[in-house]
């Protein structure tokens, strides 16, 4: 915890926006969308101010023009911003960037949490022109081909081929190892939309427009039902990775469902069977999870998205399980992670390869991965939070702790001064016998 304070620290930077954390060293010491979205969300339970940060940010960069070149629309989330001679000299288009799929999604889904968790109700009346737009982009302009899911094609061949999280070249397949036709629909980024919808309904109806949260609650609806029917696999119990072009599921089991899980989209019983396959060997290494099942084509556990393990990813698809019940896997996996981090100083990378953990042997090193990255050091908190069970109601001004589990080796656990509003909060676990004791003491400022 006090290393990954500190890498959040270091790659943190004060913009006249307020906090951001730039992405990682040495290759993305820059702005990132996602990247800065997730970071922020990991930690929005211990500290919301960094979400503002990047909330106020990511709106005032976002897009105002289609540009084929910088894969923008109105309304969308910039992805990434880069200076250098390329991207002056227009040879490149990294200067700003908006070749992410889920960064608008997400921007939105973030926001929501923040006032959830938070009742800072007045930051998001001076945001809400830029959720505006953010959700009509979506609707509009993220479903190119009409069928009802957030999908990306690339607008010129200098952008992104995948632009997802998993943007690699060769991250989306199909299970004959062929690469799918655009436009792509990628399942996790129907999760985020699906918390974005379900989150403007929440936030507008507190606003007292009715009209408009019941018809994004209908659509967020309508998004989980084309998912449970057209990604489900029967046969494999878990979600397919996308959707091609021509409508065709790429049946290959990655990661990606474990997205699905942190949304809230899935029906419990599949919640189930999915969080079941990615606590077997298949999925879990023994450090974390595979961004891609063992077996399946492409897998290589020294590829940078077909194999390898990212903390984020494990950290996001933690949560997923906690907020279905899950537990015992949540700390195995959170053991995991941390005795990866004793063969790194202590330090998580940015990912590792996913070779199975051997009696003796450390986690193998990706040679070239960030150290330190933002997310990476986030996703502790995040594992954290799902062992805990901590949720915080920023409305109510209300602290609920729901089956709290210890990590690994941890008897008691104290956090000091958790913002509540105006107030703060200690919060303390105790391990006793097989319960853990909690006691929560508000402290008026």
């Amino acid at each position: 915890i006090q290393k990954s304070r500190a890498d959040l620290a270091l790659l943190t930077t004060e913009l006249d926006t307020g906090p951001y954390p730039y992405a990682g060293i040495p290759w993305f010491s820059t702005p990132f969308g996602r990247d800065a979205i997730i970071t922020a969300w990991q930690v929005l339970w211990i500290e919301p101010g960094l979400a503002r940060g990047v909330l106020s940010y990511l709106a005032r960069h976002q897009a105002m023009e289609i540009s084929a070149f910088q894969d923008s629309a109105p309304g969308k989330i910039m992805h990434e911003t880069r200076r250098g001679e390329m991207t002056t000299l227009g040879e490149l288009p990294f200067g700003r960037y908006y070749g992410g799929v889920d960064t608008t999604p997400l921007f939105v889904a973030l926001a929501c949490a923040y006032a959830e968790r938070t009742g800072d109700l007045d930051f998001v009346d001076a945001l809400w022109p830029s959720l505006r737009k953010a959700i009509a982009w979506i609707e509009d302009f993220g479903d190119s081909d009409g069928d009802g899911l957030i999908d990306y094609a690339r607008g010129a061949d200098t952008g992104l081929s995948n632009q997802n999280w998993k943007d690699s070249e060769d991250s989306v397949f199909h299970a004959d190892g062929r690469f799918p036709a655009g436009p792509i629909a990628v399942v996790e980024v129907q999760g985020y939309a699906f918390a974005a919808f379900k989150g403007m309904a929440r936030l507008a109806e507190r606003r007292g427009e009715a009209e408009l949260a019941q018809g994004w609650l209908a659509r967020a609806h309508q998004l989980r039902d084309v998912v449970e029917s057209r990604f489900w696999m029967e046969d494999q119990q878990f979600y397919a990775m996308a959707i091609d072009g021509q409508g065709k599921p790429c049946e290959v089991r990655g990661s990606n469902a474990g997205h699905l899980l942190f949304s809230g989209l899935p029906s419990p019983d599949r919640a189930q069977a999915v969080i079941q396959t990615l606590l077997a060997p298949d999925f879990n290494a023994g450090w974390g999870i595979r961004t891609l099942a063992q077996g399946q084509p492409r897998y290589n556990p020294m590829s940078y998205h077909n194999g390898s393990i990212w903390p984020h990813d494990t950290g996001l698809c933690a949560q997923g399980m906690a907020n279905y019940g899950e537990r015992d896997g949540v700390v195995r996996l959170t053991a995991g992670l941390f005795e990866t981090a004793a063969s790194f100083e202590m330090r998580l990378p940015e990912l590792f390869c996913g070779f199975k953990r051997a009696a003796g042997e450390p986690p193998v090193a990706y040679p070239v991965a960030c150290l330190p990255q933002a997310w990476a050091a986030g996703s502790i908190f995040m594992m954290l939070q799902a062992c805990l069970g901590v949720t915080v109601d920023g409305w109510t001004g209300a602290v609920s702790v729901t089956q709290p589990r210890l990590p690994t080796g941890i008897d008691r656990l104290e956090i000091e001064d958790l913002p509540l509003g105006a107030a703060r909060v200690d919060i303390r676990f105790h391990q006793k016998d097989d319960q853990v004791e909690v006691l929560i003491v508000r402290k008026d400022t």
